[in-house]
């Protein structure tokens, strides 16, 4: 039978090209975004309503994730054979004595010498398994705090003022330049570890990345082409990647792991939650297009900006609709749907335009009917709040004064948030 979102969307690829048009300035205006009808997660394939949690999860969610597997992220493969771990230094008297610390090598296949990465691990000292907080960073593991002891990045750029240090030099000097992003002594001291990875070791972040990450490296083992999947794809494999190696670590309540992303890598542990069932908590801070923020409404950043400036990010059939985002069968509150009935957090900043923190807000709401199907409520407001008014009980939501960021309020309110989930209900 042919597919309802089909039927909905019946235009051809050609004809979408067609009908592309020189794209308007960046949209900045509340008056100005037109109006818009969001695909309803909740219709089936047949048009039928989805009205509860077993119809959803047995056909409904199987089927919203083929299409943003087919039209946005593409493919991700599952756990390859071989897969092994190398704890390759531990301290357990980290942070002034508040932590222990160890680095963990995720070998990709059997052997040493196979592709890997490199994996920073604090947790608190305590006689139970604690939960982690588990996200890829920018820069390196070095950046995230000033611990001498981390193994450096890998793949290390200097910047433009470091032209004159040595390689050496340039590590050291950007050691913990991350840190206002990982309050590691606010995170340990409620309790909390946390497991993060440069995203480089899985795939650089330009064009031809793909060239040298796991996409090339890995193609034969996890016998998927390049063009199957992304770099968004890439890096969310390597978060599930992470949880493979927390399962085996008796310190760590891996059953309640909490996946944390900011930006493109907020983008990144979406579509990593929606694929990995174990991540009991999912968090997306400032993910904006592509990540929380609905592409039907057109304001700030679009799908054009994204496949313009960062082609790798998304499989090619995503350009097609880079001037009609309403022909998608899908929307990015579809995508938060996938997270059901699992805690979600979404965040915006106030001064971050660019990333439409209503089209989040928004987007959020518009997931909260799947959630309702398993009794949960989710955002339990009919208006965005105001700035730094955190809101919401199974989705969560603050917009904060500030600009594109992660810092401490925003951890401050995952913290919260945890808690309040912490019994796993």
């Amino acid at each position: 039978m042919k597919s309802f979102f089909f039927s909905v969307f019946a235009i051809t690829i050609s004809s979408l090209a067609s009908r592309a048009q020189t794209p308007p300035a960046t949209n900045y205006d509340e008056t100005q975004v037109p109006s818009y009808i969001l695909p309803d997660p909740l219709i089936s394939t047949i048009g039928k309503p989805i009205t509860t949690g077993k119809e959803w999860e047995a056909h409904q969610r199987p089927h919203i994730l083929i299409l943003f597997t087919d039209y946005v992220y593409g493919k991700v493969p599952g756990k390859p054979a071989g897969l092994h771990f190398k704890v390759t230094e531990s301290d357990a008297n980290a942070l002034n004595g508040k932590a222990t610390r160890k680095q963990v090598t995720i070998y990709f296949a059997e052997g040493d010498d196979a592709p890997f990465m490199d994996v920073l691990l604090y947790l608190p000292k305590t006689n139970h398994p604690v939960t982690v907080f588990t996200g890829l960073n920018f820069n390196g593991n070095h950046t995230i705090a000033s611990d001498r002891a981390i193994k450096p990045a890998r793949f290390f750029k200097k910047k433009a003022d470091q032209t004159s240090l040595t390689d050496a030099e340039a590590i050291e000097a950007s050691r913990g330049s991350s840190a206002s992003r990982w309050p590691l002594e606010e995170i340990i001291g409620k309790g909390y570890g946390i497991a993060t990875a440069h995203y480089y070791d899985l795939e650089p972040d330009h064009k031809d990345g793909w060239k040298t990450g796991i996409r090339t490296t890995m193609k034969d083992r996890l016998h998927i082409s390049p063009e199957e999947w992304s770099a968004i794809g890439a890096w969310a494999w390597g978060l599930s990647r992470i949880e493979d190696y927390l399962e085996t670590d008796p310190a760590v309540d891996a059953k309640k792991t909490i996946l944390i992303g900011h930006s493109r890598l907020g983008k990144t542990s979406l579509w990593a939650g929606a694929n990995d069932p174990r991540f009991a908590i999912v968090i997306s801070n400032d993910s904006g297009e592509g990540g929380a923020a609905l592409s039907r409404r057109i304001f700030g950043e679009t799908i054009r900006n994204l496949n313009t400036s960062f082609p790798h990010w998304f499989i090619a059939r995503y350009k097609h609709y880079n001037d009609h985002p309403e022909m998608l069968p899908v929307d990015q509150h579809m995508l938060l749907s996938l997270i059901a009935p699992r805690p979600l957090y979404v965040a915006s900043a106030e001064d971050d335009k660019w990333a439409d923190p209503k089209g989040e807000f928004l987007s959020a709401k518009a997931a909260g009917p799947v959630y309702r199907l398993y009794k949960l409520k989710g955002l339990t407001v009919k208006e965005m709040p105001p700035v730094n008014t955190p809101v919401g009980a199974t989705i969560g939501y603050h917009i904060r004064t500030g600009k594109h960021d992660i810092n401490l309020y925003d951890w401050q309110q995952y913290l919260l948030f945890a808690e309040r989930h912490k019994s796993g209900k």
